[in-house]
């Protein structure tokens, strides 16, 4: 069995940095609201150690039984999602009903759904290698799936999670050297689609507004990415050192989930965003350096979707909290609190390095 060492190590490097920043990041905000500094860190720690057991696991399932089971797996996914939406049922925390709660726990099958759609994607696309040409064919069937989950989610309504699945599998059809003409046209529906959805919701409309001037609304809508460039701006070469950020002082709300990488650059400085940089491109290098050398094309489109959604969401999450984009609400894979997007993020881990294994 070929295992890889430094992706394995690398992954639970990151993992387990995510969680010290989780702890130090929140242990202010979890003392205020439930009187237990711990609160966080406990909970991520409890998922840390499902994900682990779930990889083992899962690193040593033969991803081809991914394949003869992805329409039932898809199935799943889809079921979940519907029952998501019914009151009494799902759950609704931050106006939005995405989650099944267990205790104090929860669970987002929108999570589940990402590995689900590129299984399933992934199946169809080498099962029809050779309709590639045929646009029809080969084309829209995909896109018509992958258009009803995005539907199903944004009923939640979580725009970020549905876009990080779109953009996911738009590059996973990409790659398999498709016509490009295509791509150019669903460019453009897509572009009209954000343009309606935004107008359809007016707090994206102010999400947009605040990105292009947070100054124009710094206590309502801009106030986070404000709070955000604070915390990185004075954080220098070294930072502030560990527990001493100031912006998690009740200034950058809940810091320990999309924004958590703001403290990392408070507490650690440029070293710090250097050193997790350089992790997560170890990662993703190994990732889509598997999917390379897969000469099964199954095990290629799956390897390669799992990873180019974790880099699309790393990117993401990036980019919002430095400015670039409008807040989303996409969680930092590894690092931000989240027990969901940790599971999702090691299973891909799982699968990825069990797809190494098996070439």
């Amino acid at each position: 069995m070929k295992k890889d060492k430094i992706l394995s190590l690398a992954v639970i490097l990151i993992s387990v940095f995510g969680i010290i920043m989780i702890y130090s990041s929140s242990y202010i905000w979890a003392e205020y609201k439930y009187g237990n500094a711990f609160k966080y860190v406990i909970n991520q720690s409890i998922f840390f150690i499902i994900a682990i057991i779930v990889v083992n696991i899962v690193s040593k399932i033969n991803y081809n039984f991914y394949k003869k089971k992805a329409n039932l797996i898809l199935g799943v996914c889809f079921l979940l999602l519907v029952l998501v939406l019914i009151p009494g049922i799902g759950i609704e925390r931050n106006g939005s009903r995405s989650w099944f709660g267990i205790g104090s726990l929860g669970i987002q099958p929108s999570e589940l759904a990402k590995i689900g759609l590129v299984i399933f994607i992934s199946k169809f696309l080498s099962k029809n290698d050779k309709e590639k040409k045929e646009t029809k064919k080969f084309i829209w069937p995909a896109l018509l799936i992958i258009v009803i989950f995005f539907g199903l989610i944004m009923l939640e309504p979580d725009f970020g999670t549905g876009m990080v699945i779109v953009m996911s599998l738009i590059g996973l059809i990409f790659i398999t050297g498709t016509k490009l003409g295509i791509f150019i046209k669903l460019g453009l529906v897509g572009l009209v689609g954000i343009i309606g959805l935004i107008i359809a919701a007016p707090y994206r409309l102010k999400r947009i507004t605040s990105f292009l001037n947070p100054w124009s609304d710094p206590l309502g809508s801009g106030f986070q990415i404000i709070q955000s460039l604070y915390a990185i701006g004075p954080g220098g070469l070294l930072g502030f050192g560990f527990l001493n950020s100031r912006q998690k002082h009740f200034y950058l709300p809940e810091p320990q989930t999309d924004f958590i990488f703001s403290i990392i650059c408070e507490e650690f400085g440029i070293v710090g965003v250097l050193l997790v940089s350089a992790l997560f491109i170890i990662i993703f290098y190994r990732c889509i350096k598997i999917s390379i050398n897969q000469t099964d094309l199954f095990g290629k489109y799956l390897a390669f979707g799992l990873s180019f959604m974790l880099i699309f969401q790393t990117l993401l999450n990036l980019m919002v909290v430095v400015g670039i984009l409008p807040v989303t609400g996409v969680t930092l894979p590894f690092i931000s609190y989240g027990g969901s997007s940790l599971l999702t993020s090691l299973t891909m881990i799982g699968i990825i390095l069990n797809i190494k294994n098996n070439n």
